[in-house]
Parts: structure tokens; C-alpha cells; sequence
């Protein structure tokens, strides 16, 4: 029993295996950005879900590489699900002197989208509020609101898709 404990010191573990491991999310097409992030994921699965202390043929080094491969997998899919639009420079910067058509289009736009929210149920609009404009992780939604990663990831692409649907995305009415 003392040897399991010690193969699961984490400190250890991530010393060890954490650079491997993003490596290995990198090797499959993720930015750098992901795998750091996958790879601190998967420290924390392990750490709030550890790997039953009676597991016989415990090997730590392949229970992180299954767990990043998995949430690499997850990652994938959940960004297929996500229309990216790529934005110009220029679209990405405020206009310092809108004109006052502008100002009363953004207004209206505004509006349209405080409408959608209200539309959204309760959790759906917490867990999209959270992650949008609290800025936290999905993971961190999940917590708060005691669900699941996945569960909580759904309820935040049904509020985008919510949104997406009721505002008139090319300025007519």
C-alpha cells in the first residue's frame, strides 16, 4: 500500500510527466496554449478524481497520458461544435467617434441581446453569464454550479447558439 502512495505523489508526477504530456497534446495539432491548459486539467482530474487505491497494476505515467488524451479528444469536439469567425483588425478595434447611426445600432443590438438572455433558462443564462462575461473557465462554471464539465459546456453552447439565433446578425430587422 505504501508503494501506491507514493506513485501518485502529484507534485512528483507533474515534475516528471508534465512536459511529456504536453508535448504529446502538441504532437496531436493543439496550440501551445491548449496543451498547457490540457495538461493542467489532467493533474486536476487526478487530483479530484484519483484512481481507486485498490487498482492493482497501477501505472501513473499511463493513467495521465489516457486522461490528456481524452481531454484532447473532448477538446476537439467541442471546438468542431463552435463556428470560429475570423475578424480583421480593424473590426476588432472600437471606434473612438461613432457616428450616431452607430451608436443607436449598437444600442438596439444591445437590447436585442439583453432580450435573448432573458429568453435563456435560469442555469443555461448563469453558466453563459459565468464563463462570457465572469470570465471563468467551464471547469470553473461546472464547479460552481456542481455539474459536470461537459453538462456545463452544453449549457454555454446553447445560450451562444440562443443568441446567435435571435439577433439579427446582419443589421437587418
Amino acid at each position: 500500500m505504501e508503494a501506491l502512495v507514493l506513485d501518485w505523489d502529484i507534485q512528483n508526477l507533474f515534475r516528471r510527466h508534465a512536459k511529456g504530456i504536453a508535448n504529446s497534446l502538441r504532437r496531436r495539432g493543439l496550440t501551445v496554449e491548449t496543451a498547457a491548459d490540457l495538461t493542467q486539467d489532467t493533474f486536476l482530474r487526478v487530483i479530484a478524481s484519483p484512481p481507486p487505491e485498490r487498482a492493482e497494476n497501477s501505472n501513473p505515467r499511463a493513467y495521465l497520458y489516457r486522461i490528456s488524451h481524452n481531454l484532447g479528444v473532448n477538446h476537439r469536439r467541442r471546438e468542431s461544435l463552435v463556428e470560429m469567425v475570423e475578424l480583421d483588425a480593424a473590426a476588432a478595434v472600437a471606434d473612438p467617434a461613432p457616428s450616431p447611426e452607430r451608436i443607436v445600432y449598437s444600442r438596439q443590438r444591445l437590447e436585442m441581446t439583453h432580450r435573448a438572455m432573458a429568453e435563456l433558462p435560469e442555469r443555461t443564462r448563469l453558466a453563459f453569464e459565468m464563463h462570457r462575461l465572469g470570465e471563468r473557465t467551464i471547469a470553473e462554471v461546472a464547479d460552481e454550479l456542481g455539474i459536470s464539465t461537459t453538462r456545463a459546456w452544453s449549457l454555454i453552447r446553447d445560450a451562444y447558439r440562443h443568441l446567435v439565433s435571435r439577433i439579427d446578425t446582419d443589421g437587418e430587422n
